[in-house]
């Protein structure tokens, strides 16, 4: 019995001294006084240990050489800008806040395409007499132009048409599908 207990302790001191293994002490200073200056140094590798090797990869060779090199994968385009529809309220040709900014993101496609010219078509809903509809789509479409003059584009560019009910964007009959025909749309001519 004595054997065993003194064959389970060497047994434990070994494991013990196994598992700590001979690391060098190292000294660690927590905060550093004022006024010391504090260098790491670069300390060699211990004999006794591998150096991993200065590749990018710890494969072994037979793995890396099976692994068919990463592809860089294409820079990222920038979104191309595109002219957004506007809408109106029932019965107005207002450009309401969410709208003008809108309007000013278009601007964006204007710098990207100089020169180009647009048509800015006015549209409404079905309700209302053919001939008001004209007006109102026409008013909508002579305010979105004024309004991206305002902001600097070259009027020149700008053509103005109008469908009044003529052209609805959905053909449904309640209404979210009245709320938008209620727009200005924007076509791009040559």
């Amino acid at each position: 019995m004595m054997m065993r207990l003194s064959a389970f302790v060497c047994a434990v001191v070994f494991a013990a001294l196994f598992l700590a293994g001979c690391e060098q002490s190292v000294l660690r200073i927590e905060e550093t006084p004022p006024g010391l200056r504090v260098e790491t140094p670069v300390l060699p590798v211990p004999q006794n240990r591998v150096a991993l090797p200065e590749t990018k990869t710890a494969l072994c060779p037979d793995c890396a050489a099976r692994i068919s090199p990463v592809k860089a994968l294409p820079a990222l385009k920038t979104a191309t800008p595109v002219l957004s529809d506007i809408y109106f309220d029932y019965d107005k040709y207002d450009i309401r806040p969410g709208d003008a900014e809108i309007l000013r993101k278009n601007m964006e496609w204007f710098g990207a395409n100089p020169g180009r010219k647009v048509r800015i078509e006015g549209h409404c809903d079905e309700r209302g007499t053919g001939e008001y509809n004209i007006r109102l789509g026409q008013k909508r479409a002579d305010a979105t132009r004024n309004f991206l003059v305002k902001l600097g584009l070259d009027g020149g560019l700008l053509e103005v048409a109008t469908y009044g009910r003529e052209r609805p964007g959905t053909s449904e009959h309640n209404m979210q599908a009245w709320a938008k025909n209620r727009r200005i749309h924007f076509v791009s001519v040559e």
